[in-house]
C-alpha cells in the first residue's frame, strides 16, 4: 500500500499561482510514476501531469503546459506541482495518483490515490 497526502490547494485570483505538494508513504520503493490529475463535479477525472519517479520524463496536458511544472524530491518522496499563471478554468479538486507501472496519461494504471486538495481559481 501506498499513501498520498496532498496539500496546498486554496483561492486564488487568476493569474496568480500555487503550489501542491504530494507526500508518500507506505511501499514506496514501488512507485514508478507520480501524477497529478484534476476533476470538476459533473465531469470525468482528467490528467494533468505526469513524472517518471527516477528517471525524470515529465509529461503535461495541452491545457496546463507552459504554466504548470511538476517536480518531485525523491529524498522526501514528495511531488510538486507549481502552478502559474491560474485561470478559473483550473478551477478543480486536483488529486495526486502513483502508479507502479511507467504509465502517464492512462487513469486506469493508477493503483493509489489521495484524497485531494480543491483549488479555486478567482476571475
Amino acid at each position: 500500500q501506498v499513501q498520498l497526502v496532498e496539500s496546498g490547494g486554496g483561492l486564488v485570483q487568476a493569474g496568480g499561482s500555487l503550489r501542491l505538494s504530494c507526500a508518500a508513504s507506505g511501499r514506496t520503493f514501488s512507485i514508478a510514476t507520480m501524477a497529478w490529475f484534476r476533476q470538476v463535479p459533473g465531469q470525468e477525472r482528467e490528467f494533468v501531469a505526469a513524472s517518471s519517479w527516477r528517471y525524470g520524463p515529465t509529461y503535461y496536458a495541452d491545457s496546463v503546459k507552459g504554466r504548470f511544472t511538476i517536480s518531485r524530491d525523491n529524498a522526501r518522496i514528495t511531488a510538486y506541482l507549481q502552478m502559474n499563471g491560474l485561470n478559473p478554468d483550473d478551477t478543480a479538486v486536483y488529486y495526486c495518483a502513483t502508479s507502479t507501472q511507467t504509465v502517464f496519461y492512462a487513469i486506469t494504471r493508477y493503483e493509489y490515490w489521495g484524497q485531494g486538495t480543491q483549488v479555486t481559481v478567482s476571475s
